[in-house]
């Protein structure tokens, strides 16, 4: 199966690994999905949508361990203020439902702000942009791909 998220990665020459995994609906966690995937939770990365604003639309992207901090968020972004977008938005905003948000592929091209702490991991696992299947990945080429800020975001 390949998505769009997975059709960028290999526009771009990028080496990933395509998992899938069972869904619960009524379990979407990153907790969950690090279990079927079979890594720890700080390696399973969730995007969250959110609206800053100078800035508009913005992604931000953090271990499936952490709690996104908003006002780091606003700084690092450059927006006063940055609050979570309602869910009922993020499928029209992004293309994606809960639990398959992906940086990668969204319906628009929105600015990307990874937290600092992916850099300590040799392979994170992002969503493939569909609930089910992940992308894991090297931190550089996730970052090069969506052209991320990378800054401090969590709590």
């Amino acid at each position: 199966m390949k998505t769009n998220a997975a059709r960028i990665l290999d526009r771009l020459g990028i080496d990933y690994e395509l998992r899938e995994y069972e869904v619960d609906p009524e379990d979407l966690s990153a907790e969950s999905v690090a279990r079927k995937v079979g890594l720890p939770l700080e390696q399973v990365w969730k995007t969250l949508v959110a609206r800053g604003d100078r800035s508009g639309v913005l992604l931000a992207v953090l271990p499936g361990s952490a709690q996104l901090d908003l006002k780091a968020l606003a700084r690092l972004s450059g927006d006063r203020r940055v609050e979570t977008v309602p869910l009922k938005e993020v499928q029209p905003l992004t293309g994606y439902v809960r639990g398959g948000v992906t940086a990668l592929a969204c319906k628009k091209d929105y600015p990307v702000f990874v937290d600092e702490t992916i850099e300590l991991h040799e392979v994170v696992s992002v969503s493939a942009g569909m609930r089910g299947a992940q992308l894991l990945l090297a931190p550089a080429d996730y970052l090069r791909a969506v052209r991320a800020t990378v800054g401090p975001l969590t709590v």
